[in-house]
């Protein structure tokens, strides 16, 4: 009878990843596209979308990019702001960080954009906090 229990309580266990097929780059609404080719013009580093829908009710979508220096994470801010401002007459609800430009958030309701001087990017690391949510599908001509 010991013998048997012993057996029993060394079961090995099996971990079982559900993987999620990714968001389309096409599903995405015209301002969430439109930020990521305004990121990738400005040559964006190690873009990542993830898609929150599922998961969190403030936001559906961040979107976050790297840029090399404070004047590039700048640049990137200022082409998404211009662009969706000029093209589809959409402003952001907030901008926060932009002056440091070491983390520059552009709150656009449905979606957030962060644009990240590396250093910052590493230390904080939303991709790993919101290591749920499914990632967007981007076209590799809009990577770096």
């Amino acid at each position: 009878m010991e013998e048997t229990q012993e057996l029993s309580l060394n079961r090995e266990t099996a971990k079982i990843e559900i993987v999620t097929p990714p968001t389309a780059f096409a599903d995405l609404d015209p301002e969430v596209r439109l930020a990521i080719e305004c990121a990738s013009e400005k040559k964006a580093l190690d873009m990542v979308a993830l898609d929150l829908r599922d998961i969190a009710s403030f936001t559906e979508f961040f979107i976050i990019a790297s840029g090399t220096n404070q004047r590039q994470v700048q640049a990137i801010a200022d082409e998404i702001n211009e662009q969706l401002k000029k093209q589809l007459s959409s402003r952001p609800v907030r901008v926060e960080g932009y002056a440091q430009a070491e983390w520059v958030l552009l709150d656009y309701g449905d979606f957030i954009f962060h644009v990240f001087e590396r250093k910052a990017r590493d230390f904080y690391d939303l991709e790993k906090l919101w290591l749920d949510a499914r990632r967007v599908d981007i076209p590799d001509e809009l990577r770096d």
